[in-house]
């Protein structure tokens, strides 16, 4: 023991957090650390940042990504959006799309998401060019943040605050095995119920997006229906027969 003491004394040892954190553990932090980013909770995530970026445990990937946020912790226009979220105050942003096109967006109600492991506005907005969602869902437009020019200036616009996104409610039908398995996941579902033979589950949802909407329920392949509004059926249904098309 006094040898230890001594090389410790020394400089010739050193004390050191332990290395066996498992990968488990860091998963469930870093999705804190999402979570507190998207929150807007800035301190709380620059100091989980700080205290991951101390583990050695990190994949070179991981650490550089969380180094890159805790060196420059959210861009003037999110700490604005954030403030004009909560104050439910309408703004005005520029947007940069997949085509580097710059559009101009008055938008009126907005939360942050995070659809597909990317964050999103998902916003109301007033300008409807360019969405070809179904009418009762075209104001609504989910923004990825990363496509929001750095150099952006968030804007007051005049007017009141949206009390919600635009919305309609989709039925669809869930058959054999997953019609079991199905859990509700969302509190937008409205409902989920048998029907009277017990072999096709029902669920009606409330949806925000026909885009966001499909590319989930793709997943469910054959087994499941979409059954309504009309409008969003005849829309799943002429993507499915152009997808069939392309191995006819």
């Amino acid at each position: 023991m006094s040898k230890l003491v001594q090389g410790i004394a020394r400089g010739k040892f050193r004390l050191a957090a332990n290395h066996d954190w498992s990968r488990d553990r860091i998963n469930v932090l870093n999705l804190i650390f999402g979570w507190l980013k998207d929150d807007g909770q800035k301190d709380a995530a620059l100091e989980l940042g700080n205290i991951l970026l101390e583990r050695s445990e990190l994949s070179d990937p991981l650490r550089y990504e969380i180094q890159k946020w805790v060196d420059n912790p959210g861009a003037p226009w999110r700490i604005e959006i954030d403030r004009c979220i909560r104050m439910q105050r309408p703004f005005r942003l520029t947007y940069q799309d997949a085509a580097d096109r710059l559009w101009d967006f008055t938008i009126r109600h907005a939360r942050i998401a995070r659809h597909e492991d990317r964050q999103y506005l998902d916003c109301w907005c007033e300008e409807t060019e360019g969405n070809v969602d179904i009418d009762s869902l075209r104001h609504n437009r989910s923004l990825r943040l990363d496509r929001i020019p750095e150099e952006t200036l968030i804007s007051r616009a005049e007017g009141s605050w949206q009390p919600e996104l635009g919305s309609t409610e989709a039925e669809f039908h869930l058959l054999e095995g997953l019609a079991f398995a199905y859990r509700s996941k969302t509190a937008a579902d409205v409902s989920v119920e048998w029907l009277p033979d017990r072999r096709v589950k029902r669920v009606r949802r409330r949806i925000h997006s026909t885009f966001w909407f499909f590319r989930e329920i793709r997943r469910y392949g054959v087994d499941c229906i979409v059954i309504g509004p009309e409008e969003v059926r005849s829309r799943f249904a002429r993507d499915a027969m152009a997808i069939a098309k392309h191995y006819s």
